[in-house]
């Protein structure tokens, strides 16, 4: 979901919240073709399934980077029981530099 999240950043979900157009949830994509299970994964919420004729209520999801994962141009529009929890905050990754600078503290001795 770069740009908007990035490695290491965690999030703070409600589980069984109300999807809200727009926001970042987190869904259980569709099986594979071969049958195996997706990992749960990060979308946006984009809008109600327009193609909901069957009486289904689906969302269609997006991700946010158009060269990696999955969303609803391959997948279609997932059921709404798939959609397990909304995002609330992102809690960013802290990036420290990979070394502290060394403080140097003068050694005063205390006559005797």
């Amino acid at each position: 979901m770069e740009p908007t999240l990035h490695e290491g950043d965690r999030l703070l979900v409600l589980y069984g919240a109300r999807p809200r157009r727009g926001t970042l949830a987190v869904v259980a994509l569709p099986d594979d073709t071969s049958g195996v299970a997706r990992p749960l994964a990060v979308k946006r919420l984009a809008y109600p399934d327009p193609d909901g004729s069957d009486g289904s209520d689906g969302w269609w999801v997006e991700r946010d980077n158009p060269a990696e994962g999955l969303d609803s141009w391959a997948i279609g529009a997932i059921a709404a029981d798939d959609i397990r929890a909304r995002v609330l905050l992102r809690l960013p990754t802290r990036r420290l530099p990979r070394r502290l600078p060394r403080q140097r503290f003068p050694i005063t001795r205390r006559g005797n």
